[in-house]
């Protein structure tokens, strides 16, 4: 039974178990796309009580010191913290979730599924945008069935830092070794005009509803030209299960061994203790 208080929010956890069917039309759209939007991922019960708690902890475990004026193009593009389940027994019931992982994996068409690491990013108002990157970039792993949830915690519209994709970009893998940046905004920009790619990007996104991506598609998001509200989003990232580390092809890959695949050397099966199997 769900309780809940007197200003009618659920005092008890929400379980996340229950699936969330995607038609075989769905599944042929993202692979097609490199990408899809779905609505209600996360009912509004469920959002409103985790969303306080994620912006609780990321907050308490986010670094970053400096006036938004201060930072370099990365630096403006959100307050980002990594790992939150690891601070928070309730957001690790999130970032857990079946639902989100059964999800995940159905659309890359895969059996099981493992967690690479989540970020929590946080677009302040007045943040900059998200230069166009390819996610895979930062991760040393020898497949391509990768994919990232991108859920808004808060409601959103094209004006506060809303994702956007350049439709099929992920057929043609990496193309750039680059990080997210200035650069990196430059040279997309221009790939993605070149190769004429439709780039797609929601209106508004409700909080709960959730896109997911490939590894290797093209993607940026705008600023927040909010006055006030903070752009909230959780992200999750998967992989396909029997996958294994690479030789790091750059510093950030060589980062990303360490921090997220336990320093599993080259040639392991990616299954370090952070790397769980969640569907």
């Amino acid at each position: 039974m769900k309780v809940r208080n007197k200003n009618n929010r659920l005092t008890s956890m929400p379980n996340l178990f229950q699936p969330f069917p995607v038609s075989t039309a769905q599944v042929a759209d993202f692979e097609k796309n490199g990408h899809i939007l779905l609505r209600t991922v996360a009912s509004t019960d469920e959002i409103r009580f985790f969303q306080p708690i994620i912006r609780r902890v990321s907050h308490k475990h986010n670094t970053e010191k400096r006036k938004l004026e201060e930072r370099d193009t990365y630096g403006k593009a959100f307050l980002q913290t990594t790992n939150v389940w690891r601070h928070d027994g309730q957001v690790k019931e999130f970032v857990f979730a079946k639902r989100f992982a059964r999800l995940a994996a159905d659309l890359l068409g895969v059996e099981h599924i493992r967690l690479y690491h989540d970020q929590a990013l946080y677009k302040e108002p007045g943040g900059g945008r998200t230069p166009w990157h390819q996610d895979q970039y930062y991760w040393p792993l020898d497949t391509d069935k990768t994919i990232t949830i991108w859920m808004p915690l808060v409601d959103i519209n094209a004006d506060m830092g809303m994702i956007a994709f350049a439709s099929g970009s992920h057929e043609n893998g990496q193309v750039e070794n680059t990080a997210i940046s200035d650069k990196s905004e430059l040279f997309f920009s221009d790939y993605v005009r070149s190769q004429g790619f439709e780039v797609s990007s929601p209106t508004s996104m409700k909080a709960g509803d959730a896109t997911f991506h490939r590894g290797w598609t093209i993607h940026s998001a705008s600023g927040n030209n909010s006055k006030t509200i903070t752009r909230e989003v959780m992200t999750i990232i998967y992989f396909a299960d029997g996958a294994r580390v690479t030789h790091p092809q750059n510093e950030n890959q060589e980062a990303d061994r360490v921090a997220w695949l336990g320093s599993l050397s080259p040639g392991k099966k990616a299954a370090a203790e952070m790397n769980p199997v969640l569907s």
